[in-house]
């Protein structure tokens, strides 16, 4: 019980930074209708444009981050409209597929691209600061404040901004937004961008605090995906309260659990919504 506090605290950690992606992977299926597993390959490409403009560049953690945002985007654009756009008239699950297959063709991209190695970011080291016998790093710190701050920007736009609205009307019913002027098919677009650029920034504030391979992103997916299934699959809101769920509950496994298996977490996670409310903790599309 000693542990109590330190795991808390790493999970709240863990659980805001997994909400980032987490917003962006819930955003695209409520605008969209389908559930983009692509996600796994633009956190991977956010981590490894992140790590260019940070190490290659000598840029700082938050124009890194703008640039992995920016990077991660436009690939997530491009790809949509060349692989995942034309099938989705054939289904969500049809799409669903497609985006699998987009995950390992990106995937293999960044693997010619950077090669196989683990690589890490040019951070200053600094030691943690301990308070009752609680640990936490200044870099855990600051991509918790950057975490937040992404999460406080993203539900003002949706609140207060015309672009913001778009997507919600969209997101609640795509036939009376388009009835009211409202072009889905531009929202779509852009749901994307916004989308796909939140799974790349919280692809590289993952890969912070670890080094990172082509593979970064789909250690995350898993976890990603639960966050949104158990707070409700499109509803904002519930991911955030999904990956907290998922951050703290991996760490608090490791009272019972071996390390290895904290993965399991967002498997029982899902199972344990699905039975007992299948729409989530916050139910859906509430964007």
């Amino acid at each position: 019980m000693e542990l109590l506090p330190q795991l808390l605290i790493n999970g709240v950690i863990f659980g805001s930074l997994l909400a980032i992606p987490a917003i962006g992977f819930t955003a695209i299926f409520a605008v969209l209708r389908f559930p983009n597993f692509s996600v796994a390959s633009h956190a991977t490409i956010g981590a490894f444009a992140g790590y260019a403009a940070n190490v290659w560049l000598g840029l700082p953690t938050v124009p890194a981050l703008l640039f992995a945002f920016t990077t991660a985007a436009a690939v997530g654009c491009i790809s949509d409209e060349i692989a995942l756009k034309p099938l989705r008239p054939y289904g969500a699950l049809t799409a669903a597929i497609a985006s699998i297959a987009l995950t390992i063709v990106l995937e293999n991209m960044v693997r010619l691209g950077f090669g196989n190695d683990l690589r890490g970011y040019n951070l200053p080291l600094m030691r943690d600061w301990r308070m009752y016998g609680v640990r936490v790093g200044p870099q855990q710190l600051q991509n918790l404040i950057l975490a937040l701050m992404i999460m406080t920007i993203v539900f003002l736009a949706l609140k207060f901004t015309r672009t913001g609205k778009a997507m919600r009307a969209v997101a609640d019913n795509p036939e009376l937004a388009e009835l009211k002027g409202i072009d889905p098919t531009f929202v779509g677009r852009l749901t994307v961008f916004f989308g796909m650029g939140l799974v790349g920034a919280g692809g590289m504030l993952l890969g912070l605090g670890t080094s990172i391979d082509p593979l970064t992103g789909f250690r995350f997916i898993l976890p990603i995906f639960a966050a949104a299934v158990v707070g409700g699959l499109g509803s904002i809101p519930g991911s955030v309260i999904g990956a907290m769920v998922i951050g703290i509950g991996e760490e608090l496994s490791i009272l019972v659990l071996s390390a290895t298996y904290k993965s399991a977490v967002g498997f029982f996670a899902i199972v344990i919504v699905l039975i007992f409310r299948p729409r989530g903790i916050l139910g859906e599309r509430k964007f």
